[in-house]
């Protein structure tokens, strides 16, 4: 396969080699606000789930430098991450982190800002560029998880997930180019609901929960509510109605049975669901089997933006178009 877009994969290997150089590295905190957080999820999920030894959290920044734990310490990886690097819990987060003693890496897409002046390192990642930019975020956050795990007590499926880092933001980078009459669609059939619920599984929970509290509720001025469907049938399952408007991200890999589960139980009932199946782009074609779980985020928050521009559009109403962001003291 001929690779068109890749990010720099040594960039995140030789931060860690430099961090464990000088720390022994006991945990891992990943920090940030909104979207970020979220963007910081998959990387949290993957680590979590395959470490011996690590303790692995993730954090909103004002409750780490509020209720900062009692572990975070010179032993504490922390990664922080904000697009335009000028969030102020966020930069405030770095702070905390250097007060503790603990080696700070930060994500933006904005050399220079606030963000990287108390950062240890900092990753400049793309995003304006096209879709497979806008995965780079996460991207880079996993490939910095990778490498605190494989670098710390090894990892058997690395080579598996290097594979599935070279060649995911091209599959992104087409699946949001191909699914337009798809999310043209969507665009007519969602745009006068005043109430969406989103769902996910594993490693996409908190894609779920971005795009229902920023990309709907922030940016489009929709109710919207996100669900776990391993919770769904522990009460939110009550108002799945004839017609209730659901936007549901179906992971390929190992959380796919209980995705399936509330996918027919919302079929079942009549419910509206706009479905985004990783199967349905081809995941498994250009991850390995072995770790496809942990590349469903990317490939969904990739064909959500262009679900989220065309009920913008749909809708006349601005991804820019802000009530009280930017305008007010808050």
């Amino acid at each position: 396969m001929c690779q068109m877009y890749e990010i720099d994969l040594n960039l995140p290997k030789q931060i860690v080699a430099d961090v464990l150089s000088n720390h022994e590295i006991h945990s891992v905190a990943f920090v940030g606000c909104g979207a970020s957080m979220s963007d910081l999820y998959p990387a949290k999920y993957f680590l979590a789930n395959n470490t011996d030894k690590l303790n692995v959290q993730i954090f909103t920044a004002n409750e780490f430098n509020y209720d900062t734990p009692s572990w975070v310490n010179e032993h504490t990886f922390v990664i922080t991450c904000s697009l335009g690097g000028s969030t102020p819990e966020t930069v405030e987060a770095n702070k905390t982190a250097k007060k503790h003693n603990c080696p700070v890496v930060s994500l933006t897409n904005k050399a220079g800002s606030a963000l990287t002046v108390d950062a240890d390192y900092v990753i400049v990642h793309g995003f304006h560029a096209n879709f497979a930019a806008k995965c780079e975020k996460p991207g880079y956050a996993i490939a910095l998880a990778l490498e605190i795990l494989q670098q710390t007590e090894g990892y058997d499926k690395y080579d598996d997930m290097i594979t599935g880092l070279t060649n995911v933001f091209d599959l992104c980078e087409n699946a949001a180019q191909s699914c337009k009459k798809l999310a043209k669609k969507f665009a007519e059939d969602f745009k006068d609901d005043k109430m969406i619920y989103f769902m996910a599984s594993g490693a996409s929970e908190k894609m779920a929960y971005s795009h229902a509290a920023f990309l709907f509720t922030e940016m489009q001025w929709i109710d919207a509510a996100a669900y776990n469907t391993g919770e769904y049938f522990h009460g939110p399952f009550e108002v799945s109605t004839e017609g209730k408007p659901y936007v549901f991200f179906m992971s390929d890999g190992a959380t796919r049975p209980m995705d399936a589960r509330a996918l027919t139980f919302l079929e079942r009932m009549g419910a509206k669901v706009a479905l985004i199946d990783s199967k349905d782009y081809g995941l498994a074609d250009a991850v390995p089997a072995s770790v496809v779980t942990y590349f469903n985020p990317l490939l969904h928050l990739a064909v959500m933006r262009e679900y989220g521009n065309q009920i913008a559009e749909a809708r006349q109403h601005p991804l820019t178009m802000r009530r009280y962001m930017w305008k007010l003291s808050y």
